[in-house]
């Protein structure tokens, strides 16, 4: 099959996991991160916080999956091939990962008090998953035509990545906030739990990723 971009594989792998380009900008971008769930714990606000951790367990499943296929196929579905201080793994740099990390929060904040509560004949929590998706997705368009980041099969675009991707990534957000704590606390820990044991298995053990 053909590829839009196949060069952008190798450079991607030629930064990965280097310290080479890590910049100043990351600082102020953690520290941000550290203040939004400090603010929210002092609030106690933690239905917001589950939203934001079931979003970025599902963010770094789908990654490492990402990953998987490119060490099988020998391309990723997407790449990010430079202007990263970090690059995590081949789809992900570290201010992605850091804006992944408060996504499912944001989400939350536009959820209707009463999850009963209808929109234009639809329930509310699924007009706000469909629509941050749409977001999300529409904003790879562009980024994707920078430097900053690629898809790479001509099959994949912002379609497949609304509904694989991002539908996944705010329904576990919108779900998780609306559960009762433990089945919060199981949902997140079994999702974190599985997130370390395959970036185990197919890193330091399989060195796949």
């Amino acid at each position: 099959m053909e590829l839009i971009h196949p060069e952008v594989t190798a450079q991607a792998l030629g930064i990965l996991r280097s310290w080479d380009h890590l910049q100043g900008n990351v600082i102020p971008l953690l520290a941000l991160v550290i203040y939004v769930y400090a603010t929210e714990i002092q609030n106690s606000n933690w239905n917001g916080i589950a939203a934001a951790l079931a979003l970025y367990g599902v963010h770094w499943l789908v990654e490492i999956a990402n990953a998987v296929i490119q060490h099988l196929s020998g391309h990723a579905l997407w790449t990010v091939p430079g202007n990263t201080s970090f690059l995590i793994l081949i789809g992900v740099g570290i201010e992605i990962s850091l804006m992944f990390s408060i996504a499912g929060l944001i989400a939350s904040k536009h959820l209707p008090r009463d999850p009963t509560q209808t929109i234009l004949g639809m329930n509310g929590r699924w007009v706000v998953i469909l629509a941050f998706a749409a977001l999300f997705s529409i904003l790879e368009i562009p980024l994707e035509k920078s430097p900053h980041f690629a898809w790479v099969y001509p099959w994949w675009g912002a379609l497949p990545v609304f509904a694989t991707v991002y539908v996944p990534f705010f329904a576990a957000a919108v779900f998780a906030h609306d559960w009762p704590r433990e089945r919060q606390k199981r949902f997140i820990g079994g999702l974190f739990a599985l997130d370390a044991a395959l970036l185990a298995l197919f890193g330091p053990l399989l060195r796949w990723i």
